[in-house]
């Protein structure tokens, strides 16, 4: 029985089964997420929920990443899960369509800080919560569950959170059930978030909600409460409310084997995913022919059918195409800053470039099979057309940034937030997360002086 199956490797499985490169690679979407959400405080989504934070008057356990502001492990992961998806910088799994870490890490880091695990709980538990939740949301159908306008990003996101808390606690496998069992009655998620103009309710939606639903869960099952033993199998069960786009089997599918934190991308750059791919073609084409903005008469931008609109000429800059595009040959760099800049998409040379700027999506199968591609095609006022054509983006696992790469960007992320001398502490503490003896060590570099 799957549920049976999941709940006995979230209970067995141990920092020792996990590979070196894995723990290694856990350790760079640690970092990744922690810069996410350092750099989310500054963004609206952190204010927000900083703000929403200082009015409780409850148990200060636990920090809230990124700020002087404390609070118990319940809210904190809420207010960490928003921090973390307050903007596009978080890693993304292409085949599930989730964002695991901004979901799994502010729950298992929230619960770990307040109980002084180690940094190898806290690997062990991250990886198995990346393992446990894009296989649920890919078995739920992905994105066909996507196109059905449940939000594939919330499910799955909550069932790693839930499986990364359950690890950390050191829940046996009918406990670890429970959670399962709870998950299925919390996981909820309408795709309506792509209205969402200032992206605060999709901050609660990918990590804020599913957070604090797995945190919620892991007190309830701790204290003793308990659930269906096999809540994601059978009829009424999870797969059975979604027969048009299930497949069960996925949901165990190489489990132990493959482990999903080697297929989730860690983004080169801070914008939507579908964007990603665009950006690599374009800045391509910028180096190969010294491309100039003033000569450009028309950019058409090739991307899969299915994830078009959620890019296309967006209120958001950090998920408008367009605006990126167009900020990438003014400045010939996207910093975080200008990425965010809301005052930028009304500058009027922005405006000129993006109204030259048009999307055409492709429904073809070998764009369904690779969601993540994009073929940029500019046609210049001298008539000459130039195309290029990314496959891989920088940062997938067909095309993986380096270590070193991956630490600048977060240093980028977090300096202006922490300085550049704890950002430096941070980092290198992170690259030796697994010879920790208590996170709490953490606490000092993970906030403002």
């Amino acid at each position: 029985m799957v549920t049976h199956v999941l709940s006995e490797y979230i209970a067995s499985t141990q920092f020792k089964d996990l590979p070196q490169e894995v723990v290694e690679k856990c350790q760079l979407h640690i970092l990744d997420t922690f810069a996410a959400i350092i750099s989310g405080t500054t963004l609206p989504a952190g204010q927000s929920s900083a703000n929403w934070i200082k009015t409780l008057k409850e148990d200060q356990e636990t920090i809230v990443i990124g700020t002087t502001l404390r609070a118990s492990a319940l809210n904190a992961s809420l207010v960490n899960g928003m921090l973390a998806h307050a903007d596009e910088t978080d890693d993304s799994h292409a085949s599930s369509l989730t964002h695991p870490g901004c979901a799994i890490l502010p729950a298992a880091f929230s619960l770990g800080d307040a109980r002084g695990v180690s940094g190898q709980e806290l690997i062990k538990a991250v990886s198995v919560g990346y393992d446990i939740g894009p296989r649920i949301s890919k078995a739920l159908g992905g994105e066909r569950f996507f196109d059905q306008h449940h939000s594939s990003h919330s499910v799955g996101g909550l069932f790693g959170a839930l499986a990364a808390s359950a690890s950390l606690l050191g829940f046996n496998a009918q406990k670890a059930s429970y959670m399962l069992g709870y998950g299925v009655q919390m996981a909820s998620g309408n795709a309506c978030w792509r209205r969402d103009p200032d992206h605060v309710e999709k901050a609660f939606d990918f990590g804020g909600m599913p957070a604090h639903n797995a945190v919620l869960a892991a007190s309830m099952v701790s204290s003793g409460f308990t659930s269906s033993r096999e809540s994601l199998e059978g009829v009424p069960g999870l797969f059975a409310a979604y027969p048009i786009s299930s497949r069960i089997e996925f949901a165990t599918e190489a489990l132990g084997e493959r482990h999903e934190l080697m297929h989730t991308a860690i983004k080169k750059w801070c914008v939507g995913s579908p964007i990603q791919s665009a950006l690599d073609s374009l800045s391509s084409l910028m180096v190969e022919h010294d491309l100039d903005h003033r000569r450009i008469d028309q950019i058409v931008v090739d991307l899969p059918a299915q994830s078009a609109p959620v890019v296309d000429k967006r209120d958001m800059p950090a998920v408008n195409l367009q605006f990126q595009l167009s900020l990438l040959l003014i400045d010939g760099a996207i910093t975080f800053h200008s990425g965010h800049d809301y005052d930028r998409m009304s500058d009027a040379l922005v405006i000129e470039l993006m109204r030259k700027i048009s999307i055409k999506p492709r429904p073809e199968q070998e764009f369904i099979d690779n969601s993540r591609q994009a073929i940029v095609t500019v046609y210049q006022s001298d008539q000459k057309q130039l195309s290029s054509h990314t496959l891989h983006v920088r940062g997938t696992p067909k095309n993986p940034m380096t270590k070193s790469e991956i630490q600048e960007k977060a240093f980028g992320l977090i300096a202006g937030v922490l300085g550049k001398v704890k950002s430096h502490a941070l980092i290198d503490r992170v690259d030796h997360l697994q010879n920790i003896e208590n996170i709490q060590d953490l606490r000092s570099l993970l906030t403002p002086n």
